[in-house]
């Protein structure tokens, strides 16, 4: 009977670790302290970002927020805390827990009979530490900052602000005011007058519109107050933490106790002087204190609603060890909880390490630079590989966390215009790759050293030079608030318009410029010199930049020709007549799409022949001559050997999009299996930094195509999605559409579709046979 009872127990146990796992299954739980802070944990809400982590007793954080760039435009942190404990309850590992409670998005640290919470308000720029312990503790708080003196930047540091390579003079990262103030510590960073801003209009003769211009850096002031619950400040000390020195402000309990809090207040804004700043953050602390006794619980309901709102979960069929499939969705939801982080963000989260970096050293130990060090600058902005941090967002339904970044760019538009109204003389915005919060191009790489009679509306860079097309793939985005959720986006069309007119005229002016014409024999603008991403140069009718004009202009028409004037509407429909068509080419017999009807040489290893595919859509399952675009992931020769799961590689989605299950699979695993760190979604640095944040959006993108794509209003289930692979998912789709279904066992259960009357527009794929995939239309 024994026997019997031990083998159901062991079955039963079996059977319980095979279930497709449910989001707590996913809370990171780590048994043992840290060596330091490269095995930290993220935290965070609202716009603020924490990396928790407890190292030789020790409670440490370093703490974030969105939008605090210094003078140079560096992204700064605002400090780091260190908490100790007496009697010391983390003295070694015994009983230690530390875990990440995804859910509810907070991180709770327990041994001893002593549990600390830490958590970020979503709603209002405050971090918050409680403690409960069953014996009295003496607890001390201590705010250390590095920027407690001016240090000199040189060399390579200068990669994390906007000067980058080419530093013009002594640059410095000026020291914080930091002091004891009514029984807490105020920190805080002013910037000095002149910052990269008057630099870069200088540099780029953009003076005689300067008056006009946007600047997010002057007059930028951010820091905050931290204060605890009967504490007082306790003296100051000096340390030194990996390479950087530090100087340490203590506050400590005036008597122990069972039970601790701390809240650390965050402000920013640009005013005349700092004596603004210090009266908001004062008034923002009593109102706060005031309204406080439900901000847990809202921070708690906006975790739920969040995790509601979209899902995957998986698990390999059979399969009882927590594999590879399983960690693809383990790591899909820890990076989609790093994202939440910075929902509410003034800026969007950057591709370089979003607001969890850490000491630059655990990533390149030659970089032994201070905790704000981050490669590829803090305020520039890749758009390249910033739509990769986007654009999973569209399926999983975070309509919300997407104003961020398309709120910066609408915020650019005037600055992008002026571009083009003083170098060329025409309408709409010309917005640059490598793209300043201030809608400028980068200095480093507009290059100070450019021949005197150089086209001073462009950068003398051979990676970036005529590539203007990416902005585009934010424009996208604006018009699938529309397309997914019917959002009122008319404050966007005029962005969307002026971007399309850049291209129409400009490559108007270029062609006057060369010859005669504005236009070719076919009446379609000659799209030369252009750029197929960063790779195929001096491109003439790139097939990305064909793609995005063609789309864009449709989508725009299709979706907001009420809200269009009668004149946007005509101009509308008369530069689509101006659009070029697509290029192909063959191999091997074999038709292709091609990067551009010709181009000079390659500078880079992406692969835009196939942007027709994504983020474009011209094909896919569902749409016509799939072939061709299989062709070319078979044959092309440089889309084979530029193939990789690494950064913000994309072959992932290119292969999700064209229905190939067993290389969607391969490189979906590649991309987001576990990092090589302790928390598993910290990925990188690939060609960028840690956490490289375009690594793993484009890891969720590919997830997300391989599970559900759209065509011509038909729902296509599992296209690219091995059948062993079990799975829980919930996914949006345009017209305001739900997706959740559940494959288990090679069983297919559709759980709810919202509205109901879509469920009739679903196709599942995994019962359909092979050829019959290729021919769907």
């Amino acid at each position: 009977m024994k026997n019997t009872i031990l083998l159901f127990f062991l079955f039963s146990t079996l059977l319980t670790k095979a279930q497709i796992p449910v989001l707590e299954n996913y809370n990171q739980i780590w048994k043992t302290q840290s060596n330091n802070s490269s095995e930290s944990m993220p935290l965070g809400g609202g716009d603020i970002g924490l990396n928790v982590w407890v190292e030789k007793g020790d409670l440490y954080f370093y703490f974030s927020r969105s939008g605090t760039f210094d003078e140079h435009s560096t992204l700064l942190k605002l400090g780091r805390v260190k908490v100790t404990l007496e009697p010391n309850p983390f003295k070694d590992n015994e009983g230690f827990h530390q875990e990440l409670v995804l859910k509810d998005g907070y991180i709770t640290i327990k041994q001893n009979d002593t549990k600390i919470k830490l958590w970020v308000d979503v709603f209002k720029p405050v971090i918050h530490l409680d403690l409960d312990s069953k014996t009295p503790l003496q607890l001390t708080a201590s705010y250390e900052s590095w920027r407690h003196k001016n240090r000199d930047s040189k060399g390579k540091a200068n990669n994390a602000n906007s000067y980058k390579w080419a530093p013009q003079g002594e640059i410095i990262t000026y020291k914080d005011s930091i002091s004891f103030e009514d029984n807490g510590v105020k920190f805080y960073h002013r910037n000095r007058e002149q910052t990269v801003f008057d630099v870069a209009v200088k540099q780029q003769k953009m003076e005689t519109v300067k008056d006009k211009m946007m600047n997010p850096l002057g007059n930028l002031t951010f820091g905050g107050f931290m204060q605890g619950v009967n504490m007082k400040p306790e003296g100051t000390y000096s340390g030194k933490y990996q390479d950087t020195d530090f100087k340490g402000f203590n506050l400590k309990s005036v008597t122990p106790s069972k039970k601790h809090s701390l809240a650390i207040y965050l402000q920013t804004n640009q005013s005349a002087n700092a004596t603004v700043w210090q009266k908001e953050l004062k008034n923002q602390i009593s109102n706060y204190k005031k309204q406080s006794k439900k901000a847990e619980k809202n921070t708690q309901n906006w975790w739920n609603a969040f995790w509601n709102r979209s899902f995957i979960y998986t698990q390999k069929s059979n399969s009882i060890a927590k594999d590879s499939v399983y960690q693809i969705g383990q790591n899909y939801q820890l990076f989609r909880y790093m994202l939440g982080c910075n929902a509410y963000g003034k800026y969007p989260t950057k591709f370089n390490g979003g607001l969890f970096t850490v000491d630059p050293v655990f990533t390149n130990p030659d970089l032994n630079f201070t905790p704000d060090f981050r490669n590829w600058g803090g305020g520039t902005m890749t758009a390249q590989n910033q739509r990769l941090v986007y654009f999973p967002m569209v399926k999983s339904g975070d309509f919300d966390m997407m104003k961020s970044q398309l709120d910066y760019y609408l915020s650019l538009q005037k600055n992008a215009e002026l571009r083009s109204q003083v170098y060329w003389k025409h309408g709409g915005a010309a917005f640059t790759e490598q793209l300043e919060n201030f809608g400028l191009p980068n200095p480093a790489e507009y290059e100070w050293k450019r021949p005197a009679d150089y086209d001073p509306g462009m950068e003398y860079n051979a990676w970036l030079e005529y590539e203007w097309d990416t902005v585009f793939e934010f424009c996208q985005m604006m018009l699938q608030q529309k397309e997914y959720v019917n959002e009122d986006i008319k404050k966007y069309n005029p962005f969307i318009i002026s971007c399309l007119r850049f291209f129409d005229e400009h490559y108007q002016y270029l062609a006057k410029q060369r010859g005669r014409k504005a236009l070719d024999g076919s009446g379609h603008l000659v799209l030369y010199p252009g750029s197929g991403a960063e790779t195929y140069k001096m491109a003439y009718n790139s097939n990305s930049t064909i793609s995005a004009l063609q789309i864009i202009t449709k989508q725009l028409l299709n979706l907001s020709s009420k809200e269009l004037s009668k004149e946007d509407f005509d101009y509308l429909k008369g530069f689509q007549t101006r659009i070029p068509p697509l290029n192909f080419r063959t191999f091997d017999g074999h038709t292709t799409l091609t990067p551009a009807k010709s181009w000079e040489r390659v500078n880079n290893t992406e692969v835009p022949q196939l942007y027709p595919v994504y983020p474009w859509g011209i094909y896919g399952i569902g749409k016509p001559d799939l072939e061709i675009a299989r062709n070319t992931w078979n044959y092309d020769t440089d889309a084979i050997k530029f193939r990789s799961h690494i950064g913000w590689k994309q072959d992932n989605i290119f292969a999700a999009r064209l229905g190939l299950t067993n290389e969607a699979a391969k490189y979906n695993l590649l991309k987001m299996v576990n990092s090589s760190r302790r928390f598993p979604a910290f990925w990188g640095p690939g060609y960028d930094w840690v956490p490289d944040h375009n690594w793993g959006g484009s890891g969720m993108i590919g997830m997300q195509e391989m599970l559900l794509q759209e065509a011509d209003g038909k729902l296509y289930l599992f296209p690219a999605w091995p059948k062993d692979w079990d799975v829980h998912f919930k996914l949006h789709a345009a017209q305001n559409t739900t997706v959740e279904a559940e494959l288990k066992n090679g069983k297919l259960k559709i759980i709810k579709v919202v509205p109901e009357e879509r469920r009739k527009n679903i196709i599942n794929m995994l019962e359909m046979p092979a050829a019959e995939k290729i021919n769907l239309k």
